[in-house]
């Protein structure tokens, strides 16, 4: 095939420089770039493109050199972007210093130096001329790094448009290979890991659309998510001016199934580019607004049809740009991916139902389960797969079908790499709209608001008034775990409810682990059974123990009267039998010791953490450091922040960050502010309380007293085993890792991982498929995963960068809390729920990973979420923010229990917070104050928005 005289792939052994878009396809990304080859997929599905011809990377290797740059400077660059990129791991914070600015300017210089070979300037010169005499054409970049799914790379080329004349179109050509190498492009690629010597660029040039209207179209909502939701902002002229930001556009939303605009904003006073005769472009003054859109009700659904059908044809939505010329034609100038949308969850174990659009069962709604559990970063693919047989084993527990336990049951999804639960049943159900919105007020409060604003959804009305479906699948489970007992048990004989628990618990633990001469597969058999069945029958066994805590708080309320809610707060600090409270005092008690040893307190103190860590496990650490550290790894050496991720490694395996926090604990200099004193006097102040209130209540009734001096025994008693049940879900998990490293090991001699943590990147049953290759010479018969798993790890590495995680998502991709109108507060407040009472004013200390993060004591530390892993940094914290979490989240009790001030639920406080930031904290109130403006002088945190987005 030809256009104009162009030639096509496959008209001779060598095509040449030049090719027609017609003849391009997404399979040419390294020889035309991601825009043309988007351009040339635009064609074949008989979209209305420009015509015109790419000039392909191999006129750009010409001119650099390839494999090895023949341009001396540029093999420097190379050389030291690559140096870069070892010595801080694609840090994005590095992006922006002077010497990477210098380095893209050396290899922008060398570039528009170089002399242009002949064999493409003869190409260029005769494709030019085949589009007829003196044709204005738009001459634009098209990276190999462009355009992709998971990068956008917008504006970060250059673009030159009314371009006239071969010779100037060979000097645009030139130039925007040297825009490869902008400073914002080569930031980009560094924050991206992208090897800088694997970049080339093409060229596109395209006959120009002399635009009456033009400007940008994104076929999903890209505010509020919501897929097929067409947004479009238009400007009169040349679309430079609506891309660039120069202009304020008109602006339309249009529901892409009707066709019908939705919202329309009208641009006001702003600018306009046209062309030149001669070429060249101008830019013109504009009034204000006419109070006439730029685009008709028939144009708009006309460009949004034409949007979707760009869509359809790439599944997945587009960022794009349009143009509609003086005779009123429509052209697509540019399609790419929409970067920036969050995934919509996919349901393995829900065949019937549809992701991405309402399906057979309607839109339905999913909750994070990932940030429910304090976890923002991705799952690893092996932590996912254990989570689907877990949640299996709940489903089948509550008598629910699951026919594949590998794939999870109908209410398990997964996007982002994270978890969501399908919760629409309980939406439309008048009970669950009672229960769990309730049970997240305390857990999550965010979400439990999210929640409620779905209530007005008529897609979510009510379509079960009764209770009798919940019962018919929770009471027998209920049942089977003895539940009803376990709660008898910890009313009339609370002692003996913790004897048996405690007798439950050891028994647990020494069966988790398989014998000894268990073989490779017996080992992987044995995790899928503890996933699929042994681990989750923990949780029922030891739950009832702390809801009977929570209730008798609750009942101890009720009989105060007068809303004791505030008076309460105090008895549950400084509470018993709290594992995790326990693990903090303990590592505090560790370094008690340590710092009376100056052998192990001066290790710690001038050493890095990573450092010692390798010490401890060649063992030469200082005898008591060591012997110290030993003891608490050997109890709670199963711990790991992110824990449930069975693909992230336990303490045991990597103690730098135990030793951080030890070192950090070093530094605490006020014996009144040590966590044992202070834990010591929350319990005394928590007793005290205690009979302040039954004294109180025992003024009203003898009875009465007696029965809050009850309730309130009980609620100390057990609410501090809130966190048990989990503590023993890690212990599984825990084993479960252990187990599945002996199988990574065993692949990685048989050469089929390069080590042993590879395991991680498969799922269960390619762990299975690759042991049972083990048949005569097991290198030959062993399959070789490692392009997979490198392909997984470099998605991980990606998802790690993701800072915003939706709560809440629906089945058409829209975000609720996007779309929810926020409450006013007093301007420089920020607000959230209260989760323990105090008020604090100190430094702010914003941590987005607790691992290597140093606290200083008494700074508040201000992070997305916590779970277990997090909380001895709480032990020297003056005060908590976080952005998740209610007012019985992980992080509230722990800091109730410590005495620390607390606000959860504080939306977008790692970004609104600087470290070093002067914040006042009020537990209470449930408000946070900075001292000068939120964001005045940076941000505390990477937000990873992409810096070209034009959302």
């Amino acid at each position: 095939m030809e256009q104009h005289g162009i030639p096509s792939p496959g008209t001779s052994g060598d095509a040449g420089p030049v090719l027609a878009l017609a003849a391009l396809d997404a399979g040419m990304l390294a020889l035309v770039g991601g825009k043309a080859a988007n351009l040339g997929e635009l064609l074949s599905a008989g979209l209305p493109v420009p015509e015109g011809f790419c000039l392909t990377t191999q006129a750009y290797w010409q001119v650099v050199g390839a494999p090895d740059p023949v341009l001396p400077e540029l093999a420097d660059v190379y050389a030291a972007l690559q140096a870069a990129a070892r010595a801080t791991g694609h840090d994005p914070a590095t992006n922006e210093s002077p010497h990477l600015a210098e380095l893209a300017g050396t290899a922008r210089a060398a570039i528009l130096a170089a002399p242009l070979p002949g064999a493409v300037s003869d190409a260029v010169s005769q494709a030019y001329a085949a589009m007829g005499p003196d044709v204005p054409v738009a001459v634009r970049s098209s990276a190999t790094a462009e355009d992709l799914p998971f990068a956008s790379f917008a504006g970060q080329q250059d673009t030159y448009l009314n371009v006239v004349g071969v010779d100037a179109v060979l000097e645009a050509v030139r130039n925007c290979w040297a825009s490869l190498w902008t400073d914002r492009a080569t930031a980009y690629r560094a924050s991206l890991g992208i090897e800088p010597a694997g970049v080339a660029l093409a060229v596109v040039v395209q006959r120009m659309v002399d635009a009456d209207t033009a400007g940008v179209m994104f076929t999903a909502n890209p505010l509020t998510g919501r897929r097929r939701q067409v947004v479009i902002d238009a400007g009169p002229g040349l679309g430079e001016a609506v891309v660039s930001g120069a202009v304020n556009p008109d602006h339309f939303v249009v529901d892409g199934l009707t066709g019908k605009v939705v919202e329309q904003r009208l641009g006001g006073e702003g600018v306009e580019v046209r062309p030149l005769p001669g070429g060249g472009t101008e830019t013109r003054t504009l009034p204000g607004s006419t109070g006439t859109p730029c685009l008709t009700e028939r144009q708009l659904a006309a460009l949004a049809g034409l949007g979707l059908e760009a869509e359809d044809h790439f599944g997945t939505p587009q960022d794009t740009e349009w143009a509609i010329d003086n005779t009123g034609t429509l052209w697509l100038t540019q399609s790419r991916p929409i970067t920036t949308l969050y995934p919509v969850p996919e349901s393995h174990g829900a065949a019937h139902l549809r992701q991405g659009r309402p399906g057979a069962g309607g839109t339905r709604a999913y909750l994070c389960f990932s940030l429910a559990q304090g976890l923002t970063r991705p799952l690893t693919p092996m932590g996912l797969a254990a989570l689907r047989l877990v949640a299996s084993s709940v489903a089948t527990a509550a008598r629910f079908p699951v026919p594949e336990p590998r794939r999870g049951p109908s209410p398990y999804a997964e996007a982002g790499q994270r978890m969501y639960i399908d919760f629409t049943t309980p939406l439309r159900s008048a009970v669950g709209r009672r229960i769990v919105p309730r049970v997240f007020d305390v857990m999550e409060a965010r979400t439990a608001a999210v929640m409620r604003q779905l209530f007005e959804d008529p897609a979510f009305a009510v379509t079960s008034r009764t209770p009798f479906g919940l019962l018919r699948h929770a009471g027998p489970a209920a049942v089977h775990a003895g539940v009803p007992q376990a709660i008898l048990r910890a009313l009339l004989r609370p002692a003996a409810a913790l004897r048996r628990l405690d007798r439950f618990t050891r028994e647990f633990e020494a069966s988790l682990a398989p014998g000894d001469d268990a073989g490779t597969l017996a080992r992987l058999a044995h995790v899928e059974a503890l996933l699929g069945g042994r681990l989750f029958p923990i949780v029922p066994a030891i739950l009832p123990l702390p809801l009977v805590g929570f209730a008798m708080l609750g009942l101890a309320g009720k009989l105060l009267g007068d809303d004791a809610w505030d008076e309460l707060q105090p008895v549950i600090r400084g509470l018993p039998n709290n594992v995790t409270t326990e693990m903090d005092l303990e590592l505090w008690r560790l370094a008690t010791a340590i710092k009376d040893d100056g052998e192990s307190s001066a290790a710690l103190t001038g050493s890095d953490p990573t450092a010692l860590a390798e010490d401890f496990k060649a063992g030469r650490l200082p005898a008591r450091l060591d012997a110290g550290l030993a003891r608490f790894l050997d109890r709670y050496g199963h711990r790991a922040v992110a824990e449930i991720d069975v693909g992230l490694p336990r303490w045991s395996e990597e103690p730098a960050h135990i030793l951080g926090i030890l070192a950090n604990y070093l530094r605490l200099e006020d014996p009144a502010l040590a966590p044992d004193r202070q834990f010591g006097k929350a319990a005394e102040d928590a007793e005290a309380q205690v009979n302040r209130l039954v004294a109180r209540a025992a003024g009203r009734g003898r009875i009465r007293g007696v029965l809050v001096r009850a309730a309130l025994r009980r609620a100390r008693l057990f609410a501090g085993l809130r966190e048990m049940p989990k503590y023993q879900l890690v212990v599984g998990l825990g084993e479960v890792r252990r187990q599945l490293l002996m199988v990574g090991v065993e692949l990685a001699e048989a050469g089929a991982l390069d080590r042993p943590d590879d395991v991680f990147f498969l799922e269960l049953d390619e762990a299975r498929q690759a042991l049972s290759g083990e048949t005569g010479d097991r290198r030959a018969t062993l399959p070789d995963l490692r392009e997979l798993i490198a392909a997984r790890r470099a998605d991980y590495r990606r998802e790690l960068g993701r800072r915003h995680i939706p709560r809440v998502l629906l089945s058409d991709g829209t975000e609720p809390e996007a779309v929810r109108t926020a409450v006013g507060m007093v301007e420089g407040t920020l607000g959230g729920s209260p989760a323990s009472a105090g008020t604090v004013t100190a430094a702010a200390r914003v941590v987005l990973d607790p691992v290597g993060a140093r606290l200083e004591p008494g700074e508040i530390l201000v992070a997305p979420s916590t779970d277990p892993g997090w909380t001895p940094l709480f032990l020297t914290a003056g005060g908590l923010v976080m952005e998740m979490g209610g007012a019985n989240s992980h992080g509230a009790v722990v800091a109730r229990e410590y005495g620390i001030p607390a606000v959860v639920g504080v939306a977008d406080a790692t970004r609104l917070i600087t470290t070093g930031q002067r914040v006042a904290v009020d537990g209470g109130a449930g408000t946070v104050v900075p001292e000068r403006p939120a964001g005045a002088e940076g941000s505390g945190a990477h937000t990873g928005t992409d810096p070209a987005a034009r959302a």
